[in-house]
């Protein structure tokens, strides 16, 4: 069977798009939107559901599930919207200008790109392409949170190669190198009014002086993922799977300093080249993971599943960022947490060109109350999720999945270093659609 015009133009169209990398809507900045598939029954069976190459990434023992050579591209766009509502005052005690900063999230697209092909009976080789974490908040610029942060925009993307070998009919083992290309992008505003005020020096009061800093870093380093298949009876699959830390280390972080007129000359003078551009080094670390995902077909028509994964947020803490200026060290403070993300769903093959799915999740968040800010106004997530797989051919298939996410509202109360502070609460919403096309070159 020829691969048609308008097959082509499908998968085309979603490859293309593997430039951009959108909104979180996992936990924190995690992604967990690679599968349409596995959107549509809220990433239960994950790593243990057959048919989907997403496990290639994933989980590379489960590549024994898949029949045949096949290229699969999945895009999710991420709906996410973060509005603040509350009040601000300077280091004085007055009212802070400006507005609640409009909508601080972001609609963006999340692609992906797999590629499969089976060497031997036994040994199974894969390619991939996938964006495991993004993240995006952007207020305006004279909101009255500046202090605390304008932008935060994070990136990763990874390319890698996934083998697996079929120890025996119980047993498969898989593993995965990959690069991984990180971005970030931070802005906020500086309260020159302030810190000059609180030197004394005449002329100037908090909030008089307003500067900015934008601070954009990148780095690419190497990560793996090492997996399991277990198939202890019939009709069931068992998987495991880690994925390791990436730690990356940046010693080339651009630091630009946007300084008002009226400040630049008493700064150059009570305190000499701190404020110019300058560079920094840092170390940021994307947590390890660990993922037991199980799928147990019923009868023909039914299969049920479930997934528990583990994210080791602990491990980014506090980011310090080491000035190549007079410019003292500036320390991020996260304090996240570990979090445990667990879901269950089901399939039902209504016949041999459809399937729909449905699945329930609950994702903690790493960000404790203490410590939320306005970068990431995280909260634990609830999901709701249905799909379907549409067989249009032998060879090609597609799928659709749909995530609504209940969030609760999440209060801030914050101190800037400036001495301004922040008290309100955050009205979050979340909806993601996604989106699938898989050739299969063997029917």
């Amino acid at each position: 069977m020829p691969f048609q015009k308008t097959h082509r133009q499908a998968l085309f169209a979603l490859t293309t798009s593997l430039a951009c990398v959108g909104t979180a809507s996992a936990a924190a900045f995690q992604l967990k939107e690679q599968s349409a598939a596995g959107q549509g029954r809220a990433f239960a069976g994950s790593i243990s559901q057959g048919g989907d190459a997403t496990v290639v990434a994933n989980n590379p023992a489960a590549m024994t599930l898949l029949n045949g050579p096949l290229l699969q591209t999945d895009l999710a766009v991420i709906d996410y919207s973060v509005k603040f509502n509350g009040t601000g005052k300077d280091a004085l005690g007055r009212p802070l200008a400006g507005g609640n900063g409009g909508d601080a999230g972001d609609t963006a697209p999340v692609p992906s790109l797999y590629f499969h092909t089976p060497l031997t009976d036994q040994v199974h080789l894969g390619l991939f392409i996938t964006a495991p974490f993004g993240f995006k908040t952007e207020y305006a610029d004279g909101w009255m949170g500046r202090y605390n942060g304008i932008k935060t925009e994070l990136k990763a993307v990874d390319m890698g190669a996934a083998g697996s070998y079929k120890v025996n009919d119980m047993l498969s083992l898989g593993a995965s190198l990959f690069v991984e290309r990180l971005d970030v992008k931070l802005r906020d505003a500086v309260d020159f009014g302030a810190m000059l005020a609180g030197s004394h020096v005449p002329g100037f009061l908090p909030g008089s002086a307003d500067g900015r800093t934008d601070i954009n870093g990148h780095n690419t380093t190497l990560g793996y993922t090492l997996g399991a298949l277990l198939r202890p009876s019939e009709g069931l699959s068992v998987g495991v799977a880690y994925r390791s830390e990436v730690k990356h280390k940046p010693d080339d972080v651009g630091v630009n300093f946007s300084v008002p007129d009226s400040a630049n000359a008493v700064l150059s003078a009570v305190r000499p080249n701190t404020f110019v551009n300058t560079t920094a080094r840092t170390e940021l670390i994307l947590p390890a993971s660990w993922t037991v995902s199980a799928s147990q077909q019923l009868n023909d028509r039914w299969t049920v599943m479930a997934d528990y994964s583990h994210t080791a947020w602990s491990r980014f803490n506090n980011v310090v960022l080491d000035f190549d200026s007079q410019l003292p060290n500036e320390t991020l403070r996260f304090g996240y947490r570990n979090t445990s993300f667990y879901s269950v769903g089901a399939e039902y093959q209504a016949d041999d060109s459809w399937t729909v799915r449905g699945g329930l999740g609950y994702d903690q968040t790493p960000v404790t109350n203490a410590l939320r800010d306005v970068r990431v106004p995280d909260v634990d997530r609830r999901w709701l999720s249905l799909g379907a797989t549409w067989r249009a051919s032998k060879r090609m298939s597609y799928s659709l999945g749909y995530t609504h996410l209940f969030l609760k509202d999440a209060a801030v109360n914050l101190t800037a270093a400036t001495g301004s502070t922040l008290q309100g609460s955050y009205k979050l919403g979340s909806n993601i659609l996604a989106v699938s096309a898989q050739y299969a070159w063997m029917p």
